[in-house]
């Protein structure tokens, strides 16, 4: 998609992945770590303000229930469940398919399942991870994907 009509897409309901929401806890010493850091308060700040709908599918509460660490667990887990939204898939079946057609082109299987969850329900999907944003856009060129410091910058977030 190319940047003019990027533009004029009016973003509504965003889709974090986990490692977005997991950003505020990784080591602060890089500064790619610390822009991305705050972004996603810029972005978390919206979302309580109502700026955008923050979508939550059953991949988050996997992954998030996964996280090791208990405190960085029940912070993510609190946001999610005072500020997330439930997107809903119509056709599960049809949901489930896309993500095994994701994951055999070389898609991790959480990965897939965001990416088809965030292109059905939400206007824009988040993630600080690189390969797969640029993965995800060779797959999907019409959804908005991209990174938290992008997100700020196209939405004008301060």
């Amino acid at each position: 998609m190319n940047r003019e009509c990027m533009k004029k897409t009016l973003i509504q309901k965003i889709y974090l992945d986990v490692c977005t929401l997991c950003r505020p806890y990784d080591n602060q010493r890089a500064m790619r770590i610390r822009l991305e850091t705050d972004a996603m308060f810029l972005i978390m700040e919206s979302i309580r303000k109502e700026r955008y709908n923050f979508l939550v599918s059953p991949v988050h509460i996997q992954e998030i229930n996964g996280i090791e660490d208990l405190q960085e667990r029940m912070e993510i887990n609190e946001f999610r469940k005072s500020f997330g939204t439930k997107g809903i898939i119509k056709n599960n079946s049809v949901a489930r398919q896309q993500t095994e057609e994701l994951y055999s082109k070389g898609l991790g299987i959480a990965d897939a399942a965001h990416l088809v969850f965030a292109q059905t329900c939400a206007d824009c999907l988040i993630s600080c991870d690189d390969r797969f944003v640029k993965r995800a856009r060779k797959l999907r060129p019409n959804f908005l994907i991209m990174g938290p410091v992008e997100f700020c910058e196209r939405e004008k977030l301060q």
